[in-house]
């Protein structure tokens, strides 16, 4: 298939997936919105769908809302961050899930250099989102060099990696670095010099981070798509085989891919946290790195996509926040959204007959082409 079909093929697939979803998510609404009778039901439903589809930008007298359009910015900067880790770990065949630890881990030592190491002016965010990063990219190190050497499934290991993260900090803050002033768990704050600017002062929280994200965005596809060790990664993706045969260093590919992956993961937790926090009080894991896994596969495994996936999980959650607030109806459908485009992507068989058409339609296009060639040099 060529490329134009290719893409063609995956932005109907990914369109089809995210109208059964949305289809879902409807019937679920109609379940458990409130109303004596089906007419009641059915208003409420679709009061409800406004909220979940419309209010993330737009107020009900039509009128467009800078506040909420900004709220969704914001809300990208995370899965921002994790869905380019899961697409570079992704591509190399490398099902590292460690994006969820590797942001909580980020976000902490990201918080810890900014309350207690003394840098002046500007610096201070930069060295501690690097540290932060730089953290979790030896995080990466355990499941990529055991799948590399071992064999072991870095599947199961980086799951589980998240929960040894997640404790360990747990660990920490109980026992050592809570501020026991406060009434819950958090750090000490933040040094005034570490927190990130904001690009608009109106209570959203969208930082600088959001812009950082996008230059991550065009880095990383550069890296991937123009560079000799981003083609290495992708074909190892695409045939494992091929990549050891041919000569390449395949050990290297598993860790690079994944240290790479816990970097980007570990940097979008420190920008959250300067972003969005004065301290440091996560107590569980955040959820990014699922989104993020979500986003990865929206996609395509493609760099230059994930701000528009990542655009429309965090459209979502909006949504479904205010669905929640003013509609009476569960936000947990967003998991639900997110379970049905998962089930989608990855039955093999959904529009494979389509998929056949455009092959041989790209097959016919080709030997057209060709003998229109052969016809002009005759």
């Amino acid at each position: 298939m060529n490329k134009k079909n290719s893409l063609k093929f995956t932005l109907i697939r990914g369109a089809a997936a995210l109208g059964i979803a949305l289809l879902v998510a409807f019937l679920l609404i109609i379940v458990s919105a409130q109303g004596n009778t089906f007419g009641a039901k059915m208003s409420n439903s679709f009061a409800a769908l406004r909220e979940m589809l419309i209010s993330p930008m737009f107020r009900k007298n039509g009128s467009f809302s800078l506040k909420n359009f900004c709220d969704v910015l914001a809300g990208m900067i995370p899965i921002l961050f994790t869905g380019l880790a899961t697409c570079v770990m992704f591509s190399a065949n490398q099902f590292n899930l460690g994006a969820e630890g590797g942001i909580m881990l980020g976000a902490f030592v990201t918080s810890l250099v900014a309350i207690y190491v003394k840098i002046p002016g500007p610096l201070l965010p930069i060295v501690a989102i690097a540290i932060g990063a730089l953290s979790v990219g030896v995080m990466m190190l355990i499941p990529s060099v055991l799948k590399a050497k071992l064999g072991v499934s870095e599947m199961v290991n980086s799951l589980m990696l998240n929960y040894v993260v997640m404790y360990f900090i747990n660990y920490l803050m109980n026992s050592y670095l809570a501020d026991t002033s406060k009434g819950i768990t958090q750090t000490y704050p933040y040094q005034s010099n570490a927190l990130l600017p904001q690009m608009i002062d109106n209570g959203s929280r969208l930082s600088w981070g959001w812009a950082v994200g996008i230059v991550c965005v065009i880095l990383v596809w550069l890296f991937m798509y123009r560079t000799r060790w981003g083609y290495s990664i992708r074909m190892a993706g695409i045939n494992a085989d091929f990549t050891k045969y041919s000569g390449m260093n395949t050990f290297l590919i598993i860790v690079l891919s994944q240290v790479i992956g816990g970097i980007l993961a570990g940097m979008g937790g420190g920008i959250e946290t300067l972003g969005r926090y004065t301290e440091y009080n996560w107590s569980s894991l955040p959820g990014y790195g699922w989104t993020g896994i979500t986003v990865a596969i929206l996609a395509g495994n493609n760099p230059a996509f994930v701000p528009l996936a990542a655009f429309f999980m965090s459209y979502l959650t909006k949504g479904c926040t205010l669905m929640a607030t003013n509609a009476g109806v569960p936000a947990q459908l967003i998991s639900i959204i997110q379970a049905v485009i998962f089930i989608f992507f990855a039955a093999k068989q959904f529009l494979s007959g389509y998929r056949q058409k455009l092959v041989v339609q790209s097959a016919q296009e080709e030997i057209a082409a060709a003998k229109a060639a052969e016809g002009g040099s005759n």
